[in-house]
C-alpha cells in the first residue's frame, strides 16, 4: 500500500517533468498518476479503491476517497434546452464525490424537472469522504434538466442541473 506522503511526492515529481503518465506496482497495490489537462483531475488508483486528487497551481493536493463505481449512463434527455440560452444556469458540483438526488434511499428526490427552486433550495447531496454536502440551487427558477443519475460519481465543476432563471 502506498503512503499519502509518497503519493504526494510522486505527484510533485511528475508535475515537474515532461512525463505525462506513470504506473507503479508495489506489494500488490497499483498506482497510476496521469498529468492532467487543464480541465482534468489526476486519477490515482490502487486496488480496490480509487482516489481522486484534484490539482491546483501552488496548492497541496487534497485526497478524496470513493469506492470504485461503474459509470452510469447519462439521464435521458427531455426536450433539451438550447445551450446558448442566456436565461439558463448550470448548477455544477463544487467537489468530487457521489451524487445523491434524495436525502435518503427510498425518499423523494429534492428536485425533478419542473421543480421551482430559490437560491437557497437544496437540489442534491454530494458525498465526499463520508461527508454529506448539500448543494444549493444558487439561482431562482425552474429545473429544466437533470444531468446526472442518483449514485453517480461526479467531478469538480461537472454540471448537475440546468435551471431556467425566473
Amino acid at each position: 500500500m502506498f503512503k499519502l506522503s509518497e503519493i504526494k511526492e510522486l505527484i510533485k515529481l511528475v508535475d515537474q517533468t515532461s512525463v505525462q503518465e506513470i504506473e507503479i506496482e508495489n506489494e500488490g497495490s497499483r498506482l497510476m498518476i496521469r498529468k492532467p489537462n487543464k480541465t482534468e483531475n489526476v486519477l490515482v488508483t490502487s486496488a480496490p479503491q480509487q482516489v481522486y486528487v484534484p490539482t491546483a497551481p501552488a496548492a497541496a493536493p487534497a485526497a478524496v476517497s470513493a469506492p470504485a463505481a461503474p459509470e452510469s449512463a447519462p439521464a435521458p434527455e427531455t426536450a433539451a434546452p438550447k445551450a446558448d440560452d442566456a436565461s439558463l444556469h448550470k448548477i455544477v458540483s463544487p467537489m468530487v464525490g457521489t451524487f445523491y438526488s434524495a436525502p435518503s434511499p427510498g425518499a423523494a428526490p429534492y428536485v425533478e424537472v419542473g421543480s421551482k427552486v430559490t437560491e437557497k433550495s437544496v437540489v442534491c447531496i454530494v458525498e465526499a469522504m463520508k461527508l454529506m454536502n448539500p448543494i444549493e440551487a444558487e439561482v431562482k427558477g425552474e429545473i429544466v434538466e437533470v444531468l446526472v443519475e442518483n449514485g453517480q460519481l461526479v467531478e469538480y465543476g461537472q454540471p448537475l442541473f440546468v435551471v431556467r432563471r425566473g
